[in-house]
């Protein structure tokens, strides 16, 4: 992998880990794209920059995260049905799911989903008054959807977004709740990951990593701010259409 390869892929991160159009499709499809080799390094770097994106998050809601006990409980319990079922089933999805075909697929049939629950997402009330007041029910069954997007293509921030309207949240909760969701689910799965790697690496390649991370960090940032303000302006379809047709694109390409 070489610089500019590095620079790309943490933009790409940064700029989708967040937003409903699955961060994990754009990077296999990236990766790809570019022929970048399936080595050690490149698997232990695609996961460390999601380190940048992750502190992105943590400092923007830095406040929210000290409101109280409650929110880290109803977090832990929507990352619960993630944190088992990715237990168990993720080693064979990774080995059979993780293919540019499944990725493009799974892009288009999860805009066509955005694209329907547009007008929902706009006119949604919610039953609670704050996220803190979620019940531990409609947390569990937000974390439930949520590990769908363990499929390539689908999207972490598409399943908890969706979950969120179908239990209750309005749209600003149902998007923040998916980026506080992000936090442990993403910290916990990362570090599993980095656990299992084999670090070793060379001055050139911890360069690339470190390069990697700060970029994620600040896409992820700008990315997120862009994202609340956008569909608070305009709703979320048009993340439908864009997965709809950079789906098509890669399946056409492939």
């Amino acid at each position: 992998m070489n610089i500019f390869q590095s620079i790309v892929l943490a933009i790409i991160e940064g700029l989708t880990e967040f937003l409903p159009i699955s961060s994990t499709g754009h990077m296999i499809l990236a990766s790809s794209v570019m022929n970048i080799p399936e080595h050690a390094f490149v698997k232990t770097f695609e996961i460390s920059i999601q380190i940048g994106a992750i502190m992105a998050i943590v400092l923007i809601y830095f406040k929210r995260f000290l409101k109280g006990i409650s929110i880290y409980l109803k977090l832990g319990v929507a990352f619960l049905p993630t944190g088992i079922i990715g237990f168990l089933a993720y080693p064979y999805i990774k080995a059979y799911l993780f293919n540019p075909i499944i990725v493009a697929v799974s892009l288009i049939l999860g805009g066509i989903v955005l694209i329907l629950i547009d007008k929902k997402l706009a006119t949604q009330q919610s039953n609670t008054d704050t996220l803190e007041n979620i019940s531990y029910k409609n947390a569990f069954f937000i974390g439930l959807i949520q590990s769908v997007s363990m499929i390539p293509g689908v999207s972490r921030a598409a399943a908890t977004i969706v979950g969120g309207i179908f239990n209750g949240l309005d749209k600003k909760q149902a998007i923040e709740f998916s980026f506080l969701l992000a936090v442990p689910t993403m910290f916990i799965a990362t570090s599993y990951d980095l656990l299992k790697s084999s670090i070793d690496f060379s001055g050139h390649e911890f360069f690339l990593l470190s390069l990697g991370m700060v970029i994620a960090f600040l896409t992820a940032w700008i990315a997120v701010k862009a994202f609340v303000r956008i569909v608070h302006d305009y709703g979320i379809k048009y993340f439908g259409y864009y997965r709809i047709i950079i789906g098509i694109i890669f399946l056409i390409l492939i």
